[in-house]
C-alpha cells in the first residue's frame, strides 16, 4: 500500500517534467515501469543511442530497492549498453541498487541519473569479466544477486 501512494506521487512528478535525457515510456501499474536514457555528453561509446530501463517494484518500495535492468528491443531499437558493469543480459552491478547502497530517499528519477552518469564516465568498451559464464548460469533475479563491489574506476 505504501509502495502504490508513493510510486503514484513519483509517476505524477515524472510526467510534469524530467531531467535532459530522461524520458518516461509506460507504466501500467505500479509493479513495472519503462524508461529510456541518453548519454548526453560527447562520449563516443554512447552516441546517439538510447536505453530502455525496466523498474520491477515489490510491496517493499521504497523501503527496498527496484529492481532495474536494461532490456534489449527490436522496435523501437533498444540495445543494452557495453560497460564493466552492466552484463549483456541487461543486469546492472550497481551499488545503489543493492541492499547496502539504497536508500528510500532515491527514487527513479534518481537511479535513472545514477545510470546516466555511470554510462557518462565510462571508457571502457566492454563488459564485465565472466560476463558469458553468468548470463548463461544465472537463474537469479537482480535482487537476489549478491555483488561484491570493488571496482570504483568506472
Amino acid at each position: 500500500m505504501f509502495a502504490n501512494k508513493r510510486l503514484g506521487k513519483e509517476l505524477a512528478k515524472i510526467q510534469q517534467s524530467l531531467p535532459p535525457g530522461i524520458d518516461f515510456v509506460s507504466a501500467p501499474d505500479f509493479k513495472q515501469w519503462e524508461m529510456d536514457i541518453r548519454v548526453l555528453d560527447a562520449n563516443p561509446l554512447y552516441a546517439d543511442q538510447t536505453y530502455r530501463l525496466r523498474f520491477r517494484f515489490s510491496p517493499n518500495y521504497p523501503i527496498e530497492a527496484p529492481e532495474v535492468t536494461f532490456i534489449h528491443l527490436s522496435q523501437p531499437l533498444r540495445t543494452i549498453p557495453i560497460h564493466p558493469h552492466i552484463y549483456s543480459n541487461g543486469i546492472i552491478c550497481l551499488d545503489l541498487l543493492g541492499t547496502q547502497g539504497w536508500s528510500p530517499v532515491q527514487n527513479v528519477e534518481s537511479v535513472c541519473m545514477s545510470l546516466q552518469s555511470m554510462l557518462t564516465g565510462n571508457t571502457k568498451n566492454e563488459r564485465p569479466p565472466g560476463d558469458e559464464e553468468f548470463v548463461r548460469r544465472n537463474t537469479q533475479r537482480p535482487r537476489d544477486i549478491r555483488f561484491v563491489y570493488e571496482d570504483s574506476s568506472v
